[in-house]
């Protein structure tokens, strides 16, 4: 202990400056902090936590949504849902439509993004009508395509029209074409959001970079594949983390098109769907909750495994080295 204390040159080491005493916070600046913060604490506990614990309890009674919960059920609830080769359909169309929305969309938002970000006459429009199909309710969109792909719908008529009566096909019923149908309505739909998302991304890469590697000699294609998708990597790791979110929890579309009864047999249903029509439309709302929780153990452990080993580069300063 002395030894270390020693220098090489035989003279005593320094004690080393004492550190500043921290200051705590006062109370003015407690008191702004409640005030800015406690409103939002209380809204994402009465609309968020606490429904979850109430689906939790309700999840353990057989429950028909009258007076309260009387016959309780343990398990029941949950082990009828592991078995239920209905749930297990709609979990599997839920993990497909993930897996594609990403494949899908994701590349073709990318070269959307990348054409648009080019000085190039009409772009503003271009990118307007890209973004409208994103801003539409749900409703009309579901709706309209509904209309279009019927058998006998506009889209089947233009096809035989045109001599290719040989494609027009039952867009929605037929049980190998619905779940395309379904990811091509989906892409329509949130083509645009991705988009504008990865173009906001992209106005952030300084100019400066893509200037330099001109002067280099890079290509278009180099500087693109050397330069902008490295540094749009947050980006698209957040619009991919909205994606899967969003594919989880997906029923609008698919109960406005298919209805209740047919998405089921056309292979379309999701396990929001499932839950509705198990559990709201059956009357059954203590087996509801239950599905409720499942799908909000899922969606969770999806969200943290995602955040753990993707996002967490980004928020601890991926790009800069933690500095």
């Amino acid at each position: 202990m002395v030894a270390d204390q020693v220098r090489a040159g035989g003279g005593e080491q320094p004690p080393p400056p004492a550190r500043p005493r921290r200051r705590g916070i006062g109370w003015a600046q407690r008191l702004e902090i409640l005030a800015l913060s406690g409103p939002a604490i209380l809204v994402f506990c009465t609309f968020v936590i606490l429904p979850v614990l109430l689906a939790g309890y309700y999840g353990f009674y057989k429950w028909k949504g009258f007076g309260p919960p009387t016959n309780f059920v343990g398990l029941e609830n949950y082990r009828t849902i592991m078995q239920d080769q209905a749930f297990r359909e709609a979990l599997e169309h839920n993990g497909l439509i993930v897996v594609l929305s990403l494949v899908l969309q994701g590349p073709i938002a990318v070269g959307l993004a990348m054409l648009l970000n080019r000085k190039m006459r009409g772009r503003s429009v271009i990118r307007v009508l890209i973004f409208v199909p994103y801003v539409i309710a749900e409703v009309i969109v579901g709706t309209a395509w509904a209309l279009l792909l019927q058998t006998n719908g506009a889209v089947n008529d233009v096809l035989r029209s045109i001599g290719l009566t040989w494609l027009a096909q039952d867009w929605l019923a037929n049980p190998k074409l619905a779940i395309w149908t379904l990811l091509l309505i989906l892409t329509w739909k949130y083509i645009g959001f991705a988009v504008i998302l990865f173009l906001a991304g992209m106005q952030n890469i300084p100019e400066e970079l893509a200037e330099a590697a001109a002067v280099d000699g890079a290509s278009y294609w180099q500087t693109q594949r050397r330069i902008t998708l490295p540094l749009l990597g947050p980006t698209i790791r957040i619009w991919g983390f909205l994606s899967i979110i969003g594919a989880l929890q997906l029923f609008d579309l698919v109960y406005i098109i298919w209805g209740q009864y047919v998405a089921s047999t056309a292979g379309t249903s999701t396990m929001v769907t499932y839950l509705v029509n198990e559990g709201r439309n059956a009357g059954n709302y203590g087996y509801g909750s239950a599905v409720a929780v499942v799908l909000f153990i899922i969606s969770m452990v999806i969200a943290l495994v995602y955040q753990r080993f993707v996002l967490r580069r980004d928020t601890d300063g991926a790009l800069t080295g933690g500095r």
